[in-house]
């Protein structure tokens, strides 16, 4: 434990020392920022309309107008900023030579990836932390259902989870950091847009590619149903990749 928690504490002054971190989640939180910006706009003039048409303000709504549309625009923007979290992981250790160095640490294969992976899911947390003042925001705007807020929240997290041991895994494969974050990006919007062929793939690998899409799974945390198997999935997602990456660095030590 103590092994793991020095594998983590390196690696969370490596992201601030580095303008990595700053840089990450400064993009983030200004793309997200814009977007909040816009969907409180859009409900804004949605709503001087609805002063005309009584109709209309029956159908206005904080949750289907800002929080739905703020979270996918949000995982959208996690797809392409945390292979740039991930991508120095063990890329820079293999390039600079330190890896051999890190395999001597009194630390097992389990606890340097852990150790690694945890660093990028704090940040991670940093990044979708600070926008939950939009929500103190729509609370001034008025009244949401806070259930859906939550669960689209928890599967923002889950997802980013998944995306970040899938990039610890790549990461662990090869010494170039561009490589690293190109692959883990093609690699995350494979499983984002997979869904979309589904419909021309035939029943039953149509029905195999819904239930691997990531993007039909965080689906079901946007509408505010929290289901086992969504969950399951997302953790077993993962696990598998952080075996995987275990197993990359196991192959390391033995070559060593």
């Amino acid at each position: 434990m103590n092994g793991l928690l020095a594998i983590f504490k390196k690696e969370m002054a490596n992201f601030f020392v580095s303008p990595i971190a700053y840089t990450v989640i400064g993009c983030f939180l200004i793309i997200a920022g814009f977007f909040f910006w816009a969907n409180v706009s859009l409900l804004s003039l949605i709503s001087l309309q609805a002063a005309n048409d009584p109709s209309i303000a029956s159908r206005i709504n904080l949750t289907d107008v800002v929080i739905h549309p703020l979270v996918q625009n949000m995982s959208i923007i996690l797809l392409f900023l945390l292979p740039l979290l991930t991508m120095r992981l063990f890329s820079e250790e293999r390039k600079t030579g330190t890896i051999e160095l890190l395999l001597t640490y009194p630390v097992n294969d389990f606890g340097i990836v852990f150790g690694k992976f945890m660093a990028a899911v704090v940040i991670l947390l940093i990044m979708i932390g600070c926008t939950l003042s939009f929500a103190f925001i729509m609370l001034t705007l008025g009244s949401f259902d806070i259930g859906v807020f939550i669960s689209s929240y928890l599967g923002l997290i889950l997802m980013g989870s998944s995306f970040i041991a899938m990039g610890v895994f790549i990461s662990s494969m090869t010494e170039n950091q561009i490589v690293a974050a190109a692959i883990s990006f093609g690699t995350a919007l494979m499983f984002w847009v997979i869904s979309w062929t589904s419909s021309f793939t035939g029943q039953t690998l149509g029905a195999i590619i819904h239930q691997v899409s990531i993007i039909e799974r965080l689906d079901s945390f946007l509408k505010g149903v929290i289901t086992l198997s969504d969950v399951t999935y997302f953790v077993f997602f993962t696990a598998l990749f952080l075996f995987l990456s275990f197993r990359s660095i196991e192959t390391q030590r033995w070559r060593g």
